[in-house]
């Protein structure tokens, strides 16, 4: 069984949790880290060889347009976080539009590849952000990797379903990737990535992947450049944002050496083409990477 890896490709200071404190106006002013701590996610990525998934600002291809192009030659897949990580929940339907298709055409020209897929900041297309979806499908994305089927505060989409699926929707069809969780009795915990793989046990995750692998369908891990960065400076945040923000961060590569160890990871890109030939192949396209789904 095949799992994705993803990452969100972002400056430590971009954040949400440090949107209080560190103002969009001020990004400029702040040492960049992203290219060095990048650099060392693809190394390791390549001496397991594994292609990736990155989830990238537009904000940050921008300027960092030799750094985009490398992820590209690498053989992994560009995709999109947006312009400037605004979560959904804070923008109008035409201010999402606008991001997320000045950002498609921002890495389509650089790398020459169409960008099939799109992963909200935070996770923010929650219940009652559905047009989202459909202005993806309008804008010609394939696959969204958003609705985190979790109850947790600030994000989350309780009730969705946990594992690869197509989604009807208004305007047309979409897939929908979910970030990985563990069903631990009645309860569903996110266990895809992020802070969850830097403070919980190694255990959790690796469990939630094995879950996947009895259900046959792939599990989606996700990653920050930011989170291998233990030196990165400090921002006067709260306790609380600090403990999630920075705990954890020297663990953070020796995980993934392991993690890749005992798992095998793919692009996203390559699970929905398999979905689209399963589509096309039966009349019950819902059921396709989704046998035992909640």
């Amino acid at each position: 069984m095949t799992h994705h890896f993803t990452v969100d490709l972002e400056e430590y200071f971009q954040v949400s949790a440090f949107e209080s404190c560190v103002a969009r106006a001020d990004w400029k002013y702040f040492e960049s880290r992203v290219a060095r701590e990048t650099a060392k996610l693809l190394e390791l990525l390549a001496r397991h060889d594994v292609r990736a998934t990155f989830f990238v600002l537009g904000w940050v291809a921008q300027r960092q347009a030799e750094l985009i192009r490398t992820i590209a030659r690498g053989g992994h897949e560009v995709a999109s976080h947006g312009w400037d990580h605004v979560r959904v929940t804070h923008q109008t339907p035409h201010q999402f539009r606008e991001s997320i298709r000045r950002t498609k055409h921002v890495l389509e020209a650089m790398t020459g590849t169409a960008v099939l897929g799109f992963r909200a900041p935070s996770f923010s297309i929650v219940p009652g952000r559905e047009w989202a979806l459909d202005i993806l499908v309008e804008e010609g994305y394939r696959y969204d990797s958003s609705l985190f089927p979790v109850r947790r505060p600030g994000y989350g989409y309780p009730g969705g379903r946990p594992d690869p699926h197509w989604m009807g929707r208004r305007a047309g069809r979409l897939a929908e990737i979910p970030p990985a969780t563990l069903q631990w009795g009645p309860l569903r915990l996110p266990a895809g990535g992020g802070a969850y793989f830097r403070l919980l046990p190694y255990g959790v995750i690796r469990a939630a992947l094995r879950q996947c692998e009895r259900r046959e369908v792939p599990g989606t891990f996700y990653v920050h450049p930011w989170e291998v960065d233990p030196r990165q400076p400090r921002v006067g945040v709260s306790w609380l944002t600090r403990a999630r923000h920075y705990g954890g961060l020297r663990r953070t590569l020796p995980r993934l050496e392991r993690l890749l160890t005992e798992f095998r990871f793919a692009p996203i890109r390559e699970t929905v083409a398999v979905l689209g030939r399963a589509r096309r192949r039966t009349s019950r396209p819902e059921r396709i990477l989704h046998r035992n789904s909640a």
